[in-house]
């Protein structure tokens, strides 16, 4: 018998369109509750910088919100962006979180800068470690985690604090084939940004499991694949959730994708030709409708990248229909919960 499909959260904090970045934190937080409740197994945030469309930059700080206000679920971040960072410094704000919350807590990282390039440099403030130096500080930063050695020469006496029994669990986030030879050679487990890149998404994974090196840790590969998902009880409300969706990467693609729009601005938007050719491509894609429809296409989607675990993103204007669609996911693939809680 398959192995049950087990189903995280992947949450970017939305703004949406009238609203404020404050309201989509509380949205967060309401989501974190809901999906412990129902039965997922993660929940992560997301890191973006200069952002008019999401809420999240910060991960860290997140994370000690939700965790302290749900009691099951594994928190994490998705991701922290480390060529921004020092991994001593990231090793310390995740050992201190593994601290605080023993057993539940996940260190996705990535290679992407989560903004444009001036706030990059904004946030490397003259640094000259560019995304060049990022292998050197994954290795270092496993390393800050485990209370080993530093591999930089002259940090090997450097220890993070607080030690802690357990370590957080590493993720090496990515959408490209790069990404996924990093985690192949580190031996870390992967989540593959299928949102982002949907077209690459098989030939990066197959890349992966070709090519991983067991690692102490982690002797066999594990894969998860973040996935834009809208499950509504109706297909005509899956329609009308997908024009939202569409509006915003058409805005995203132009450089400005702003909050998420209503339903009713999705509908007034007049489409060019050219628009709609680049919709028609994405929506091969698109994951949305009823139950039976979203969870067949959901099972097919981890089926063919040899995977057993998916991280849900669902982006809505409205509260009802986003928290609505995980509790329909969780009715689905008959979470530890359900939608009556």
């Amino acid at each position: 018998m398959a192995a049950a499909l087990r189903l995280g959260v992947l949450d970017q904090s939305p703004i949406k369109s009238g609203g404020t970045a404050a309201e989509a934190l509380q949205e967060t937080e309401q989501l974190a509750r809901l999906a412990d409740r129902l039965g997922f197994d993660r929940y992560w945030v997301a890191e973006h910088h200069s952002s008019k469309s999401f809420a999240g930059c910060s991960p860290e700080i997140l994370i000690t919100r939700l965790a302290g206000v749900t009691s099951r679920i594994r928190v994490g971040s998705g991701g922290v962006m480390l060529p921004h960072y020092s991994p001593f410094k990231v090793a310390e704000n995740f050992s201190l979180l593994e601290t605080m919350y023993p057993g539940r807590i996940d260190l996705g990282i990535g290679r992407a800068p989560g903004s444009d390039m001036v706030t990059a440099q904004a946030l490397a403030y003259g640094s000259p470690i560019g995304i060049d130096y990022f292998p050197n500080k994954v290795i270092d930063l496993q390393a800050f985690l485990a209370g080993e050695p530093a591999h930089t020469k002259g940090l090997e006496s450097v220890t993070a604090t607080p030690r802690v029994e357990t370590i957080p669990e590493l993720w090496l986030l990515g959408s490209s084939e790069q990404s996924a030879i990093y985690a192949a050679h580190f031996g870390l487990p992967y989540s593959f940004a299928h949102f982002i890149a949907p077209d690459q998404s098989e030939r990066c994974v197959a890349t992966y499991l070709e090519h991983y090196k067991p690692s102490a840790r982690f002797p066999e590969p594990r894969v998860n694949l973040g996935v834009f998902v809208i499950a509504t009880e109706t297909e005509e409300r899956a329609a009308d959730l997908a024009l939202c969706r569409d509006l915003w990467r058409l805005r995203f693609e132009k450089g400005d994708p702003g909050p998420c729009p209503s339903i009713e601005e999705a509908r007034a938007h007049v489409y060019t030709a050219e628009e709609q050719e680049r919709l028609q491509s994405r929506r091969r894609h698109l994951i949305a409708g009823t139950s039976d429809i979203v969870s067949e296409q959901l099972r097919d989607l981890a089926n063919r990248h040899h995977t057993e675990e998916l991280m849900v993103i669902t982006i809505c204007h409205d509260w009802t229909d986003r928290s609505n669609s995980y509790r329909i996911l969780a009715d689905a693939f008959e979470l530890n919960g359900g939608p009556s809680c």
